[in-house]
Formats: structure tokens, C-alpha cells, sequence
């Protein structure tokens, strides 16, 4: 029991470190398509104690990315979004306890899956980057680097890119140190840099009580919303799902926690995520999946055992049952710099990975995965990844 749970500051430390990907998503959609504040972090907290109590080891909970990037950029309605949470929960199901997946898991070469997390953990670099600029794609349609500071600009210098260097200073000074671990330091610095200088936006209408979120709060999708959703929204995430979310995820999972990952299976993350979709659209909250890359940045930051999902998945169900739709004016004390931060080191960790690629014709694979993803997306680089890996096999190919 002590080894599958710890509660300290390091575990603490490590369960804020994929908010960089988990928060700018989820107020998007919170904000443009009108998704439930208490029913999405509902959701995640569920999912976060759910995993960590079930898997025994540090386990992640991402939003689907493919989804959630398109839905804040089109301003999609949130009965869309519900019927794709509920398709891809489907989806895995049947991918899951079929046993279909396991297939899957045994024809994808080590490679395509260091592809996947190379290709990954830059994106997620990228993004962080975009953060500190402040152009993102949320902050573009905010009008503002830091949306909720009042402050934007240090003379000529952007806020964002001063916290960002400090913080990243700061972070890499802090990163091996176990009584201020860097997590914890840079995320508690950015909410006092909040309370200080922030606009303290909803505190007015702050209340805490009793709210529990409504049961299928957007009704039943159309015939329409479903059909739209599948072709839009579901068929380019699926690759993505299969290749970071269960592939590499549970690669990575026994890389980390070689003893503790048994129940890691890639039939078990499918099915685990498939009842995470399922909770989602029954509250109102956005489609959910694990990710090597939030496994990445849990594990960067500290946290080492399933204690990290308890503690994190407790601060999201205490938002979301003691504050409700009013939680959103606690986190927008966050600076998006800050979570730009932990962006950076958690793809840097995730890109890592390639290093135990040894032989030129996985290399070329992975690097030509990333080339494609960054041109395209995740979702072509790993289909085109597949077929020149088998290419490859050929010995008469050389590179």
C-alpha cells in the first residue's frame, strides 16, 4: 500500500504537471462551446482516482486533443462534442474487450511508437512555446497574451515571455530537488502572480456550496450531430487515441514503473477510457483519454505512484461539486506562461524516449514521423510511419 501510495509534496508536485495541456483546453471549451464546468471536472476527477486507484501507478488523464483543437476553433455546439465522446467510448469498448487492440498493439513497430511520443512531446513544446508568446490559438481568440493579468506588457517585453524565462529558469534549477519541487514552486509562484496582478475575473459571483452537475444537460444528439461528429471529430482522433493514448502510453507506463504497470494493458486502457467517455457525456464534460505525454509530465515533475492521481483527482471534484460552473475563477489565476512551462519540460521528457533507437531505419522512421506531424498531423504520421517501418523490413532498402 505504501508503495502504490504516497501523499508528499513531490507526488503533489507531480499530479500539476500535464495542467499545461489539461486546463487551456478545457476552459476553451468551456468558454466557446459551452461545455459544463461541473460536469467536465467532475469527469476528470472521477477519472483521475478511477486510474490511479485501479492501474496502482501514476496514470494520466488527458482531453482528446484532435477534438478539443477543433471544436474551439470552429465554435462547434456541445451536443457535437457529446455525440463524439459517446461514439469514441464505443469505440474502445469493442477495441478493448475484444481484445482487437492487443492485435493492434503487436503489429505497430517499436519505432511508430517512439514516433508517437517524438512527435508528441514536440507538439506539446511547441504549444508551450505559443503560450509564452501568447499565441495560442486560445489566447488569439481572447485578444490577449494573458487574458486574466492586468498587466501584459513589461516595457516592450510581453509578461508572458518574462514569467516564462524566469519560471523556465526556476524549473530547471528545481528540477532534481526534492524539498521545493519545481511543479509545485512554479505552479504555487503563478498563482500568487495571480492573486497579485490578476483581474479576477468570475470572483464576484465566487460561491461555494453544494453542486452537482445535470444528467445529460445538452439532451440526446441528433441523427445529425452524430453523423457529423463520426466524419469531423472521430476518425481523425482515433489514430491518435490508438497510437499516444494506448500504445505508447502503456509503453511508456512500463518503462517508468517496470514492476507496478501490470494492469497497464492496452486492453485495460481502452476499456478505462471507453467508461471515462461514457461519465463525460453524461455530465456534460468533454471527451477524456489517457496519454504518454501527460505520463510524461506526471512522472517529470515527481510523482511516482498512484497517490498523484488521488490528490489531483480530489482538487478537480471539490471544483466541481463546492464551486460548480464557478471554479473557472480560481484557475484563471493561472498565467497561460505558467502552463506553457510545464508544457516544455514535459515534451522535452516525452521526446526523450528516442534515445534507446539505435539502429538508422528507426530512426528514420521516427524523424520522418515528425516531419509529417508537424506538416500535417499526428494522425498521418502515424499511418505513414506504419507503412515505412514495414518498408523497411526490405533489406535491399537502405537509408
Amino acid at each position: 500500500m505504501r508503495r502504490r501510495y504516497r501523499f508528499n509534496r513531490l507526488e503533489f508536485a507531480g499530479s500539476l504537471g500535464d495542467l499545461g495541456t489539461l486546463l487551456p483546453l478545457a476552459i476553451g471549451m468551456i468558454i466557446i462551446n459551452g461545455l459544463s464546468p461541473s460536469g467536465l471536472f467532475l469527469s476528470v476527477g472521477v477519472f483521475f482516482i478511477f486510474s490511479g486507484c485501479y492501474y496502482g501507478v501514476t496514470s494520466p488523464v488527458q482531453p482528446m486533443k484532435v477534438i478539443g483543437a477543433y471544436a474551439i476553433a470552429t465554435g462547434i455546439t456541445a451536443s457535437q462534442i457529446a455525440a463524439s465522446g459517446v461514439l469514441i467510448a464505443f469505440f474502445l469498448l469493442v477495441l478493448g474487450g475484444t481484445g482487437a487492440i492487443r492485435v493492434l498493439g503487436r503489429w505497430i513497430p517499436k519505432s511508430v511508437v517512439r514516433g508517437v511520443q517524438i512527435s508528441t512531446g514536440t507538439l506539446l513544446m511547441a504549444q508551450g512555446v505559443r503560450f509564452m508568446a501568447g499565441s495560442s490559438q486560445f489566447q488569439v481568440l481572447q485578444k490577449a497574451a494573458e487574458p486574466y493579468l492586468t498587466v501584459q506588457n513589461l516595457g516592450p517585453v510581453p509578461i508572458g515571455l518574462v514569467i516564462g524565462i524566469v519560471g523556465g529558469a526556476l524549473t530547471l534549477l528545481l528540477l532534481a530537488n526534492r524539498r521545493f519541487p519545481a511543479g509545485l514552486v512554479v505552479v504555487l509562484g503563478g498563482l500568487v502572480l495571480g492573486l497579485i496582478l490578476g483581474t479576477y475575473e468570475g470572483f464576484k459571483d465566487l460561491r461555494v456550496g453544494l453542486y452537482l452537475p445535470d444528467i445529460l444537460p445538452f439532451g440526446i444528439p441528433s441523427a445529425a450531430d452524430f453523423t457529423f461528429a463520426l466524419l469531423v471529430l472521430v476518425l481523425p482522433q482515433i489514430p491518435m487515441t490508438v497510437g499516444n493514448a494506448v500504445i505508447a502510453n502503456a509503453d511508456l507506463s512500463l518503462e517508468y514503473f517496470p514492476e507496478g504497470s501490470k494492469k497497464v494493458t492496452c486492453e485495460a486502457l481502452c476499456i478505462t477510457m471507453s467508461l471515462a467517455n461514457f461519465l463525460s457525456f453524461l455530465v456534460g464534460g468533454m471527451p477524456l483519454c489517457h496519454g504518454a505525454g501527460g505520463l510524461a509530465a506526471h512522472y517529470r515533475f515527481g510523482a511516482r505512484t498512484a497517490g498523484s492521481n488521488l490528490m489531483i483527482g480530489v482538487i478537480f471534484l471539490f471544483l466541481a461539486i463546492f464551486l460548480g460552473d464557478h471554479a473557472l475563477a480560481l484557475l484563471y489565476l493561472l498565467p497561460m506562461s505558467v502552463l506553457g512551462i510545464l508544457l516544455i519540460f514535459a515534451g522535452s521528457q516525452l521526446a526523450l524516449t528516442i534515445i534507446d533507437m539505435k539502429e538508422r531505419k528507426d530512426l528514420f522512421v521516427t524523424l520522418v514521423m515528425l516531419g509529417i506531424t508537424l506538416a500535417s498531423n499526428l494522425a498521418v504520421g502515424f499511418a505513414v510511419g506504419i507503412a515505412i517501418a514495414y518498408a523497411l523490413k526490405w533489406e535491399k532498402l537502405k537509408v
